[in-house]
């Protein structure tokens, strides 16, 4: 039987690995400048976690999340996304007693069953960041200027920063009354699933990917105008930060993002370079009462997932520093153990090395040293054992052999 990848999944090969290890180590080095600290959570949580922070009500509890049920009889689902799994762990582990703010940020592979298309998987890869403890827009601002540095150190320069403000539960119920009567003078005109949506949760409809839906929702009342003078104040003022640190950003009312734990900021960062097609690589917003919600005690909170399938398309690969493999080969008379010494100091050096592992005459190490792309190329001969100090190393790139052993 020839067995193949599930639908929806995706093997990346090392010639592909490269690029994630700098998008990875970039993360990490950005994160690390906001104080951000690394934290893993598992794959699998109890599905309720999910339910009860992500919503019954959103597309990713409704129809797409992986549910089953373990052998103990648990209801359990693989992760649809990072923030809930986070919120979990420091609720449980007691990290919001520390000094606040504690901000943390993840690599985590995520899984939704959802229609497959580039970018988009199954089984899919973020880079997420969150940040509890701080209510001020200045926390809101210091994220996405985090994000918009990220994503340039990558070479993407050309996304679109799309911000918006749902404003908080007392604000938005004032909105969903306006959002549901609009909504019912245009039953006809809206599709299956929105018609449930302006019952359950009429923001929702808002997030809605139909054409036709989204053409009459053109005309429907905007959030802004329905914003307490709080959660006003607080769009206001992050609006002037990012000014401020030269972020450029477009205000769009209809952004909701399609997760029901959201208040007050929800931003995109989007790019068109997906064969002319629009597609978000970075999302988030503010949370500040999920903690809360799952057991917690009260904590403003805020975070953001980073699409890096989507991401990994638009690298300036330019920017990623190939490694510099040496291969060092035997002449015929020499036996390869006594080669393995010379390997081993290059290694504690720290430099990436192969060998002749597969007793190949040295004509034929040639051709396999050109076809790994080794950078450069060491020949040990009995002269070479004799007197290390005569050991040249070839550059196959310049042809250069000024470098010594």
């Amino acid at each position: 039987m020839n067995y193949q990848k599930p639908k929806g999944t995706r093997d990346i090969l090392p010639v592909e690995t490269t690029v994630w290890q700098f998008m990875e180590q970039t993360g990490r080095k950005i994160a690390g400048l906001y104080n951000y600290r690394e934290i893993r959570t598992p794959t699998f949580e109890d599905v309720s976690l999910y339910k009860r922070s992500v919503g019954d009500t959103s597309d990713i509890v409704s129809k797409e999340m992986y549910e089953f049920k373990d052998k103990g009889d648990r209801s359990l689902a693989l992760r649809p996304e990072g923030t809930a799994g986070v919120v979990r762990a420091v609720v449980e582990n007691g990290l919001l007693n520390s000094a606040l703010p504690q901000k943390f940020y993840y690599f985590s592979n995520c899984f939704r069953y959802e229609n497959t298309q580039k970018g988009r998987y199954r089984e899919f890869n973020q880079f997420g960041l969150e940040c509890f403890g701080a209510e001020a827009p200045q926390a809101d601002a210091e994220l996405i200027i985090l994000i918009d540095k990220y994503l340039r150190a990558l070479g993407i320069n050309d996304c679109t920063l799309l911000l918006n403000s749902i404003g908080c539960p007392e604000c938005r119920a004032e909105y969903n009354k306006a959002l549901r009567a609009f909504a019912e003078q245009h039953l006809d005109d809206l599709c299956f699933d929105c018609k449930r949506r302006a019952v359950e949760n009429p923001l929702r409809m808002l997030d809605c990917k139909v054409e036709k839906c989204q053409e009459v929702l053109k005309s429907a009342p905007s959030i802004l105008d329905y914003l307490c003078p709080e959660c006003l104040a607080h769009f206001t003022e992050l609006q002037k930060l990012l000014n401020n640190a030269g972020v450029k950003f477009s205000v769009n009312d209809r952004l909701v993002r399609g997760l029901d734990y959201y208040t007050k900021t929800v931003f995109e960062f989007e790019h068109s370079g997906f064969d002319g097609k629009k597609l978000t690589v970075a999302a988030g917003g503010r949370y500040d009462n999920l903690v809360g919600e799952i057991g917690g005690k009260p904590c403003a909170a805020l975070g953001v997932g980073i699409g890096l399938d989507r991401v990994v398309h638009l690298v300036n690969t330019a920017l990623v520093e190939p490694e510099e493999l040496y291969y060092i080969a035997n002449t015929d008379n020499i036996n390869i153990e006594k080669i393995i010494p010379f390997a081993e100091k290059m290694r504690s050096q720290g430099k990436n090395v192969e060998i002749n592992l597969a007793n190949r005459s040295f004509k034929a190490q040639m051709k396999y040293a050109n076809a790994i792309n080794a950078r450069y190329l060491i020949v040990v001969g009995q002269k070479e054992l004799d007197d290390p100090q005569s050991i040249e190393i070839k550059d196959l790139l310049t042809g250069e052999t000024s470098l010594k052993f």
